[in-house]
C-alpha cells in the first residue's frame, strides 16, 4: 500500500505574533517553526499502517526552503521518501490552492490512501484534505480514531458528538483527515535521524505543477484581538440578582 501524509510547517506555539507593516499578514520574523501536530498524527497512523501491512510512506509538504527541516524530521521517524513542493510565500496560500497544488503533485503517485492532519495549528480551516479528495475524484472521510485493511478497501471509525462513533467502510484509493490524539507519537531514533540524510527528497517548484495559484481569499485586515475587562455590579435581592444574572447570561454572554 502506498500512503501519502500532507504535512505542514507551522510557527510554534509560542511565537511572538505581530503584524507587519502592510497590516495583512503575520511578521515572520521572530518565528520559530515546527510540525504541524495534527499532522504529526496523520504520519503516524501512516507508519503503523505500513507496519501492519507493509507498502510505502510518503511526505507530501508544500513550503518555503525551511520546510525542509519538518521534512526531515518525518524521514526520521520512519516515512521512506518526500515530495517537497516549494513556495516562497506560504502565507498567500488558502485552502483551495494549497489542495491545488497538493493534488497535482500526487498526480502521478497514485496512492491508494492520502492522509492529512485535521486541520493546521497555524490557519486552521480544516478543509485542505476534503478539497484536495474532490479534486482527485476520490471518496473522504474525516475525524478518523482508527483504520483498518478490509479486503480490498479499508474500515474507519469517525469521531461524532456527545460521544458518539461511526464506522464505515471505505474503497481505495481514499483521502482521510486524521483526529489528533489518537495514538502515541514516536520519537525519532538515532538511526533513523541518520537514515534520513540519505533518503530521497524530490523538489517540486509550485510553478511548475500548472496549478491555479489565485487565491479565493482575500486578507482586508490582520490584527490582535483587543482585550477588555467588563464588571456588572448586580443589586437588590438574592432572587433579583439571580435573575438579573441569567438574563446577562442568556442575552449578552450567550452561554444560556
Amino acid at each position: 500500500m502506498k500512503i501519502i501524509v500532507s504535512m505542514k510547517q507551522v510557527p510554534a506555539r509560542d511565537s511572538n505574533l505581530r503584524v507587519d507593516e502592510t497590516g495583512k499578514k503575520l511578521d515572520e520574523s521572530d518565528f520559530t517553526f515546527e510540525v504541524n501536530e495534527p499532522d504529526a498524527y496523520a504520519l503516524e497512523e501512516a507508519l503503523q499502517l505500513r507496519e501492519k501491512i507493509g507498502g510505502e510512506v510518503v511526505v507530501l509538504c508544500a513550503g518555503p526552503e525551511r520546510a525542509a527541516q519538518t521534512i526531515r524530521e518525518a524521514l526520521a521517524k520512519g516515512a521512506d521518501r518526500a515530495i517537497h513542493i516549494q513556495v516562497d510565500e506560504v502565507q498567500s496560500l488558502d485552502a483551495l490552492v494549497t489542495a491545488r497544488l497538493l493534488a497535482k503533485a500526487v498526480e502521478g503517485e497514485s496512492p491508494d490512501l492520502i492522509l492529512t492532519g485535521l486541520q493546521s495549528d497555524d490557519s486552521g480551516f480544516g478543509q485542505t484534505g476534503v478539497i484536495m479528495a474532490e479534486l482527485l475524484g476520490t471518496v473522504h472521510a474525516t475525524i478518523i480514531m482508527e483504520v483498518e485493511p478490509e479486503g480490498d478497501g479499508i474500515r474507519v471509525k469517525r469521531e461524532l458528538e456527545d460521544g458518539w462513533f461511526q464506522h464505515v467502510s471505505l474503497p481505495l484509493p481514499a483521502v482521510l483527515t486524521i483526529q489528533s490524539g489518537i495514538k502515541k507519537l514516536r520519537y525519532a531514533t538515532l538511526m533513523g535521524i541518520k537514515k534520513a540524510k540519505t533518503k530521497a527528497v524530490k523538489l517540486v517548484p509550485a510553478a511548475s505543477l500548472g496549478a491555479d495559484l489565485s487565491p479565493v481569499l482575500n486578507t482586508v485586515r490582520v490584527y490582535l484581538p483587543q482585550r477588555a475587562k467588563q464588571s456588572h455590579l448586580f443589586t437588590g435581592d438574592p432572587k433579583q440578582i439571580a435573575k438579573q444574572l441569567v438574563d446577562k447570561l442568556k442575552s449578552e454572554a450567550r452561554v444560556l
